[in-house]
């Protein structure tokens, strides 16, 4: 532990741990720990990456965890948890304006009050709209691209930029965001003026849809997989006959394959091995090479 770099850290803010279990921060509900982490407010979040840069401490963004498997050896360096302390939303018209660390969930709910539609596809996604820009997150045949105006981004060096929807380089489960080492602060969505009530039986018909058809009764990291051109990884899964497939209390459930769940306390080893063998045995199977959308992070 370098303890200049965590007094320094304290005098920016209290809301910061040492060997903090990722467990606890990801929707898997496995993981180690991190080495240092934070939940910083959103003016923070600057001064803390000068800390890092200063000290040569690595460090990382997560907002609800709910697209990532932390391995079981931990992360090095600090955690930046943008979720309840940057989670602003306000609406002004047509546009709303959210911080990083605002649920999806919230953004819709404040969307519908105004009513505003084109939210609500990401109604039920268990994420942030931070996350939700930097993966362009997708459900029910909505993107995040259709909605964001702009969002305002930390560059590594410190610096706040506007990137606009062209510069944002939307693709499927994609944006410029990760490649240029960004992190979102805040977006802007562009939505129009709906009727209240149907913006809110959609939203409900969506939830429903969710319920019956994915696992949610259990931990899992939402959808597995990229979907492949021309397939559906879920069906690929099932007609390789893994539905159901486990590694330890890992499992590719039996509600929805194209979703690995933690059955209750299965390992990111245990995951990780999962995701792989259903990679190589889907692939002998079609041909097609499965991605997982799931982030990797840490030590395995």
């Amino acid at each position: 532990m370098n303890e200049s770099f965590w007094e320094d850290l304290q005098k920016i803010t209290k809301n910061c741990f040492v060997q903090e279990k990722m467990s606890g921060h990801t929707t898997f509900r496995a993981g180690g720990a991190a080495e240092y982490y934070v939940r910083p407010r959103r003016a923070q979040v600057a001064g803390i990456l000068s800390l890092c840069r200063e000290y040569t401490i690595p460090w990382l963004v997560i907002g609800n965890g709910s697209n990532l498997l932390v391995g079981d050896k931990g992360i090095k360096g600090l955690v930046i948890e943008l979720g309840k302390e940057a989670a602003g939303i306000r609406a002004e018209g047509s546009i709303i304006k959210a911080e990083a660390g605002a649920m999806l969930s919230s953004v819709a709910r404040v969307a519908a009050d105004h009513g505003l539609t084109g939210m609500e596809f990401a109604s039920g996604i268990p994420g942030t709209i931070g996350g939700a820009v930097v993966m362009n997150a997708g459900a029910y045949g909505g993107e995040m691209k259709r909605i964001v105006k702009k969002a305002t981004v930390l560059t590594p060096e410190g610096e706040e930029k506007e990137l606009d929807l062209e510069e944002l380089q939307f693709g499927y489960r994609h944006s410029c965001i990760p490649e240029n080492g960004y992190i979102v602060l805040d977006t802007e969505l562009k939505l129009e003026p709906g009727d209240a009530e149907q913006i809110q039986e959609q939203m409900a018909k969506l939830r429903s849809q969710r319920c019956k058809k994915q696992p949610l009764e259990y931990p899992s990291a939402g959808s597995t997989f990229k979907r492949p051109e021309g397939y559906f990884a879920g069906k690929l899964i099932q007609d390789a006959g893994l539905k159901g497939f486990r590694v330890g209390d890992a499992q590719i459930s039996e509600k929805h394959s194209g979703f690995v769940i933690n059955r209750g306390n299965a390992t990111a080893a245990e995951i990780a091995e999962l995701i792989r063998q259903v990679q190589d045995k889907v692939e002998r199977n079609s041909g097609v090479k499965l991605e997982t959308e799931v982030r990797f992070l840490g030590e395995f």
